[in-house]
């Protein structure tokens, strides 16, 4: 069946990196991909139509001898010790993307920190990173601190959750602690991310939904699975659906929307012949 000429086409996406599905709902008009629309994402510069993304089943799989998986420990939360900084509590996560929850208190922090509170302090950024690399070994995903901060900077994530709490976005506008479910912040390759990834977004709602982990824990309950939550550049809303199975919790699907538009067009010129021929 081919793509309507109006309404959303179906695009079905499988993530060879992890063996996983996306379904994508891209919105069309006369028979062709909309580029533009009205549609609004924080940390994005500008207005761009709307793709309605479906991760299905996005939690890890666990491996043979039962390692890995959705819960990596198989545990809600670890108490990690961490050098120089003490016993830190933890949410580990394999759900779009690996992932460390921890609260904001945790760091010395509110939850409502924008980028420039953050990455001005390169003690904070250490710590940060102390708790992700040993978080990384935990998971089984290096066998030393020193190897996760050397070998896996962009894997795991961790990111610092809080309470719903009012406070000012970078673009200077105003969030309302009643207008979100929690707050969160990313880390990404060491500084403080601007918003928040898509795939770190799939972990906090599968994170959110899973009663016992630490975003849990501070979320104001939305009793239907999706969640509103504040990120220094405004707000991202997102919903998950998690159901337990034989004592082991799982995410069937985490459903989020996301922002497309063309960013250039141009020409790229091919000579007749060939420059060099063998």
């Amino acid at each position: 069946m081919g793509a309507p000429a109006s309404g959303r086409a179906l695009v079905r996406i499988w993530q060879a990196n992890i063996g996983k599905r996306i379904l994508a709902r891209v919105p069309m008009s006369h028979g062709a991909p909309e580029e533009d629309g009205d549609f609004e994402l924080d940390g994005v510069t500008f207005p761009a139509a709307e793709v309605q993304l479906e991760f299905l089943d996005p939690g890890a799989e666990a491996d043979a001898d039962g390692g890995g998986g959705l819960l990596p420990t198989g545990r809600l939360t670890d108490r990690l010790q961490i050098p120089g900084v003490g016993a830190v509590e933890v949410t580990l996560l394999n759900s779009g993307i690996p992932m460390i929850f921890v609260e904001a208190q945790t760091l010395g922090l509110k939850g409502t920190e924008l980028q420039g509170d953050v990455n001005s302090d390169p003690a904070l950024l250490a710590r940060a990173e102390a708790i992700r690399a040993e978080g990384a070994v935990a998971m089984g995903l290096a066998q030393t601190a020193k190897a996760a901060s050397r070998e896996r900077p962009h894997s795991p994530k961790i990111a610092f959750v809080a309470a719903p709490a009012s406070y000012v976005a970078s673009d200077g506008r105003a969030v309302r602690g009643e207008d979100i479910h929690l707050l969160a912040r990313t880390f990404s390759m060491g500084p403080l991310h601007h918003a928040m990834t898509g795939t770190g977004a799939v972990a906090l709602a599968t994170a959110a939904a899973i009663p016992g982990t630490l975003v849990h824990r501070v979320a104001r309950p939305s009793g239907d699975g999706s969640i509103r939550f504040g990120h220094p550049s405004g707000t991202l809303s997102i919903g998950a659906e998690a159901r337990q199975r034989d004592g082991k919790w799982e995410i069937t699907r985490v459903v989020v929307s996301r922002s497309a538009r063309r960013l250039m067009e141009g020409w790229v010129r091919v000579p007749a012949r060939p420059a060099y021929q063998p």
